[in-house]
Protein backbone atom coordinates (compact mmCIF):
# COMPACT_ATOMS: atom_id res chain seq x y z
CA UNK A 1 0.00 0.00 0.00
CA UNK A 2 1.79 2.75 -1.26
CA UNK A 3 -0.54 5.27 -2.43
CA UNK A 4 -1.87 8.03 -0.34
CA UNK A 5 -6.16 8.46 0.15
CA UNK A 6 -7.96 10.75 2.16
CA UNK A 7 -10.77 8.66 3.95
CA UNK A 8 -13.18 11.68 2.87
CA UNK A 9 -12.46 10.00 -0.60
CA UNK A 10 -13.01 6.47 0.07
CA UNK A 11 -15.70 4.44 1.30
CA UNK A 12 -16.08 1.15 2.97
CA UNK A 13 -18.23 -1.05 0.64
CA UNK A 14 -19.60 -4.52 0.45
CA UNK A 15 -22.65 -5.80 -1.80
CA UNK A 16 -26.03 -4.30 -0.01
CA UNK A 17 -23.71 -3.42 2.64
CA UNK A 18 -24.40 0.49 4.60
CA UNK A 19 -22.29 2.83 2.96
CA UNK A 20 -20.91 6.08 4.26
CA UNK A 21 -17.80 8.59 4.12
CA UNK A 22 -15.66 9.98 6.32
CA UNK A 23 -12.88 12.77 7.12
CA UNK A 24 -9.24 11.85 8.03
CA UNK A 25 -7.80 13.25 10.90
CA UNK A 26 -4.82 14.70 11.72
CA UNK A 27 -2.43 11.72 13.28
CA UNK A 28 -3.11 10.43 16.75
CA UNK A 29 -2.69 7.78 19.33
CA UNK A 30 -4.61 4.75 18.90
CA UNK A 31 -8.10 4.20 19.33
CA UNK A 32 -11.54 2.89 18.50
CA UNK A 33 -13.12 4.88 15.85
CA UNK A 34 -17.48 5.07 14.02
CA UNK A 35 -20.01 8.26 13.21
CA UNK A 36 -17.91 8.63 9.88
CA UNK A 37 -14.72 6.04 8.59
CA UNK A 38 -12.48 8.79 9.70
CA UNK A 39 -11.73 11.36 11.88
CA UNK A 40 -11.14 15.02 12.92
CA UNK A 41 -9.41 16.68 15.68
CA UNK A 42 -5.40 17.95 16.69
CA UNK A 43 -2.90 16.40 18.72
CA UNK A 44 -2.53 17.22 22.40
CA UNK A 45 0.59 18.68 23.40
CA UNK A 46 1.44 14.58 24.50
CA UNK A 47 1.13 13.62 21.15
CA UNK A 48 -2.21 12.12 21.74
CA UNK A 49 -5.42 12.41 19.42
CA UNK A 50 -7.99 14.41 20.50
CA UNK A 51 -10.71 16.85 20.11
CA UNK A 52 -10.80 19.89 17.91
CA UNK A 53 -10.78 23.55 18.83
CA UNK A 54 -12.03 24.31 22.07
CA UNK A 55 -16.01 23.87 22.44
CA UNK A 56 -15.60 21.55 19.07
CA UNK A 57 -16.95 18.12 19.79
CA UNK A 58 -14.46 14.98 18.83
CA UNK A 59 -16.14 12.70 16.01
CA UNK A 60 -15.90 9.44 16.28
CA UNK A 61 -13.95 7.25 13.82
CA UNK A 62 -13.91 4.67 11.74
CA UNK A 63 -15.76 1.57 13.64
CA UNK A 64 -16.16 3.01 17.02
CA UNK A 65 -19.05 2.15 19.18
CA UNK A 66 -21.50 5.32 20.20
CA UNK A 67 -23.12 3.30 23.39
CA UNK A 68 -22.22 0.93 25.73
CA UNK A 69 -22.57 -2.16 23.10
CA UNK A 70 -21.85 -0.20 20.21
CA UNK A 71 -25.26 1.00 18.90
CA UNK A 72 -26.08 4.59 18.12
CA UNK A 73 -28.31 6.80 20.17
CA UNK A 74 -31.14 6.44 18.07
CA UNK A 75 -30.53 2.63 18.19
CA UNK A 76 -30.94 2.66 21.74
CA UNK A 77 -34.09 4.72 21.49
CA UNK A 78 -35.31 1.93 18.63
CA UNK A 79 -35.13 -0.75 21.53
CA UNK A 80 -37.47 0.88 24.03
CA UNK A 81 -40.31 -0.26 20.95
CA UNK A 82 -41.77 -3.20 21.36
CA UNK A 83 -39.22 -5.73 19.92
CA UNK A 84 -40.22 -8.57 17.59
CA UNK A 85 -41.41 -11.91 19.72
CA UNK A 86 -39.38 -14.34 16.95
CA UNK A 87 -35.64 -14.51 17.93
CA UNK A 88 -34.32 -14.75 14.83
CA UNK A 89 -36.53 -11.70 13.01
CA UNK A 90 -35.31 -9.62 16.93
CA UNK A 91 -31.63 -10.95 15.97
CA UNK A 92 -31.88 -9.16 12.58
CA UNK A 93 -33.06 -6.18 13.65
CA UNK A 94 -30.01 -5.56 16.03
CA UNK A 95 -28.12 -6.67 13.75
CA UNK A 96 -29.36 -4.10 11.23
CA UNK A 97 -29.55 -1.45 13.92
CA UNK A 98 -26.02 -1.68 14.97
CA UNK A 99 -24.93 -1.79 11.04
CA UNK A 100 -26.41 1.04 10.06
CA UNK A 101 -23.90 3.92 9.52
CA UNK A 102 -20.56 1.73 10.14
CA UNK A 103 -19.86 -1.57 9.34
CA UNK A 104 -18.90 -4.05 12.04
CA UNK A 105 -16.82 -6.96 12.83
CA UNK A 106 -18.96 -10.64 12.98
CA UNK A 107 -17.64 -10.70 16.26
CA UNK A 108 -18.69 -7.26 17.24
CA UNK A 109 -22.49 -8.43 15.69
CA UNK A 110 -21.89 -11.74 18.11
CA UNK A 111 -21.18 -9.75 21.10
CA UNK A 112 -23.82 -7.19 20.57
CA UNK A 113 -26.83 -10.58 20.07
CA UNK A 114 -24.96 -12.02 23.55
CA UNK A 115 -25.32 -9.13 25.44
CA UNK A 116 -29.10 -8.71 24.24
CA UNK A 117 -29.31 -13.18 25.20
CA UNK A 118 -30.34 -14.36 21.49
CA UNK A 119 -29.63 -17.78 21.49
CA UNK A 120 -26.09 -18.78 20.35
CA UNK A 121 -27.77 -21.12 17.75
CA UNK A 122 -30.16 -18.35 16.38
CA UNK A 123 -26.89 -15.86 16.26
CA UNK A 124 -24.80 -17.92 13.82
CA UNK A 125 -27.89 -18.38 11.66
CA UNK A 126 -28.18 -14.96 11.34
CA UNK A 127 -25.02 -13.75 11.07
CA UNK A 128 -23.98 -16.55 8.69
CA UNK A 129 -27.04 -15.10 6.39
CA UNK A 130 -25.16 -11.56 6.86
CA UNK A 131 -21.90 -12.55 5.66
CA UNK A 132 -23.86 -14.63 2.71
CA UNK A 133 -25.17 -11.22 1.56
CA UNK A 134 -22.45 -9.41 2.03
CA UNK A 135 -23.81 -6.85 5.30
CA UNK A 136 -20.99 -8.33 7.39
CA UNK A 137 -17.52 -8.88 5.70
CA UNK A 138 -14.27 -9.13 7.83
CA UNK A 139 -12.14 -9.15 5.03
CA UNK A 140 -13.28 -5.78 3.41
CA UNK A 141 -13.70 -4.15 7.50
CA UNK A 142 -9.35 -5.51 8.03
CA UNK A 143 -9.19 -3.49 4.42
CA UNK A 144 -10.87 -0.27 5.29
CA UNK A 145 -9.62 -0.34 8.82
CA UNK A 146 -5.77 -0.22 7.87
CA UNK A 147 -6.38 2.25 5.27
CA UNK A 148 -8.23 4.70 7.47
CA UNK A 149 -6.23 4.44 10.66
CA UNK A 150 -3.31 4.93 9.38
CA UNK A 151 -3.41 7.82 7.08
CA UNK A 152 -6.16 9.42 9.65
CA UNK A 153 -4.21 8.54 12.66
CA UNK A 154 -0.65 7.03 11.64
CA UNK A 155 -0.93 4.17 13.39
CA UNK A 156 2.01 1.16 12.13
CA UNK A 157 1.24 -2.38 11.35
CA UNK A 158 2.08 -3.60 14.44
CA UNK A 159 -0.71 -1.47 16.53
CA UNK A 160 -2.74 -2.01 13.47
CA UNK A 161 -3.12 -5.80 13.77
CA UNK A 162 -3.58 -5.15 17.46
CA UNK A 163 -7.09 -3.21 16.78
CA UNK A 164 -8.01 -5.58 14.10
CA UNK A 165 -7.55 -8.68 16.57
CA UNK A 166 -9.39 -6.81 19.49
CA UNK A 167 -12.32 -6.86 16.93
CA UNK A 168 -12.30 -10.31 16.63
CA UNK A 169 -10.76 -10.13 13.02
CA UNK A 170 -8.96 -13.53 12.34
CA UNK A 171 -5.55 -13.71 12.35
CA UNK A 172 -5.01 -14.27 8.76
CA UNK A 173 -7.32 -11.53 7.71
CA UNK A 174 -5.25 -9.29 9.57
CA UNK A 175 -2.35 -10.23 8.30
CA UNK A 176 -3.64 -9.67 4.41
CA UNK A 177 -4.84 -6.33 5.50
CA UNK A 178 -1.93 -5.22 7.17
CA UNK A 179 0.63 -6.77 4.86
CA UNK A 180 -0.56 -4.42 2.15
CA UNK A 181 1.07 -1.33 3.87
CA UNK A 182 4.60 -1.82 3.12
CA UNK A 183 7.68 -0.44 5.09
CA UNK A 184 8.22 2.20 3.07
CA UNK A 185 5.50 3.81 3.33
CA UNK A 186 4.96 2.71 7.23
CA UNK A 187 8.67 4.52 7.48
CA UNK A 188 7.19 7.94 5.32
CA UNK A 189 4.51 8.38 7.57
CA UNK A 190 6.79 7.87 11.02
CA UNK A 191 8.68 10.75 9.13
CA UNK A 192 5.56 12.92 8.64
CA UNK A 193 4.31 12.33 12.24
CA UNK A 194 7.68 13.18 13.89
CA UNK A 195 8.60 16.15 11.29
CA UNK A 196 4.91 17.50 12.81
CA UNK A 197 5.83 17.34 16.46
CA UNK A 198 9.09 18.68 16.05
CA UNK A 199 8.82 21.80 16.23
CA UNK A 200 6.88 21.81 19.20
CA UNK A 201 9.70 20.26 20.91
CA UNK A 202 11.96 22.89 20.73
CA UNK A 203 12.56 24.36 23.93
CA UNK A 204 13.26 21.24 25.43
CA UNK A 205 16.67 19.67 26.01
CA UNK A 206 18.39 17.24 23.90
CA UNK A 207 17.52 14.14 25.80
CA UNK A 208 13.88 15.31 26.41
CA UNK A 209 12.96 15.66 22.58
CA UNK A 210 13.89 12.56 22.14
CA UNK A 211 11.88 10.48 24.32
CA UNK A 212 9.29 12.63 23.05
CA UNK A 213 9.02 11.75 19.68
CA UNK A 214 10.56 8.44 20.12
CA UNK A 215 7.57 7.85 22.81
CA UNK A 216 5.25 9.20 20.39
CA UNK A 217 6.04 6.41 17.35
CA UNK A 218 6.29 3.65 20.15
CA UNK A 219 2.69 4.31 21.17
CA UNK A 220 1.75 4.31 17.44
CA UNK A 221 3.41 0.78 17.03
CA UNK A 222 6.16 1.95 15.12
CA UNK A 223 9.44 -0.38 15.92
CA UNK A 224 12.28 0.85 17.54
CA UNK A 225 14.96 0.49 14.83
CA UNK A 226 12.78 2.54 12.62
CA UNK A 227 11.97 5.35 14.72
CA UNK A 228 16.20 5.27 15.42
CA UNK A 229 16.35 6.05 12.07
CA UNK A 230 13.40 8.41 11.96
CA UNK A 231 14.19 10.51 14.88
CA UNK A 232 18.58 10.64 13.72
CA UNK A 233 18.00 11.87 10.37
CA UNK A 234 15.11 14.50 11.83
CA UNK A 235 17.83 16.16 14.40
CA UNK A 236 20.45 15.96 11.71
CA UNK A 237 18.36 18.03 9.57
CA UNK A 238 18.24 20.70 12.29
CA UNK A 239 21.85 20.24 13.56
CA UNK A 240 21.68 18.08 16.20
CA UNK A 241 24.64 15.83 17.31
CA UNK A 242 23.19 12.07 16.47
CA UNK A 243 26.32 9.85 16.92
CA UNK A 244 25.14 9.54 20.65
CA UNK A 245 21.80 7.48 18.95
CA UNK A 246 22.17 3.83 19.47
CA UNK A 247 19.39 1.32 19.34
CA UNK A 248 18.01 1.07 22.99
CA UNK A 249 17.95 4.14 23.80
CA UNK A 250 14.01 4.73 23.62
Amino acid sequence: MTRRTDWADHEYTSPGAPRGTGTGGDSGSAGGGDEAYGTGGDYGSDGAYGAGPPGTRRRRGFGEPSGEDGGSASSSRAEQEEPPADPVERARAICLRLLTGTPRTRKQLADALRKREIPDDVAAEVLSRFEEVGLINDSAFADAWVESRHHGRGLARRALAQELRTKGVESALVDEAVGRLDAEQEEETARELVARRLRSTGGLDRDKRIRRLAGMLARKGYPEGMALRVVRRALEEEGEDTEFLEAGDF
